[in-house]
């Protein structure tokens, strides 16, 4: 042959580059589904907040407090889904789509309230 002993090992480097690049991978979409979830629990939180103080607002100004929250909601990319005005308080819940990656069917959900203090 050449002179130089046979290594059975041969290519095992290359197993194990292709396993690290997997588990990277795999790692990856993990971290990018806990931000889209992240993501979409804040934005759900930020549009029930400006809901509700625009609800409260219309509730204090005599108008549709419900109807307005929903816009609000709408406009920020959420769904109103309870809206519960009492006396000058409003209770609120919205909903955001969450991300559909990786089998994930969860939604960010939101509650909120707004009024005088108690």
């Amino acid at each position: 042959m050449n002179g130089r002993p046979e290594r059975p090992e041969r290519g095992a480097a290359t197993v194990l580059v292709l396993a690290f690049a997997g588990v990277l991978v795999l790692v990856g979409a993990a971290c990018a589904v806990v931000a889209a979830l992240l993501l979409a629990h804040r934005t759900a939180q930020a549009a029930a907040d400006l809901a509700a103080l625009a609800a409260a607002q219309a509730l204090a100004e005599g108008g549709d407090a419900c109807g307005q929250a929903g816009s609000v909601a709408r406009r920020h990319g959420a769904e109103l889904v309870d809206c519960r005005p009492a006396g000058a308080e409003v209770r609120l819940t919205v909903v955001v789509e969450g991300p559909r990656w990786l089998g994930q069917t969860g939604d960010g959900v939101a509650e909120a309230r707004a009024g005088p203090q108690p």
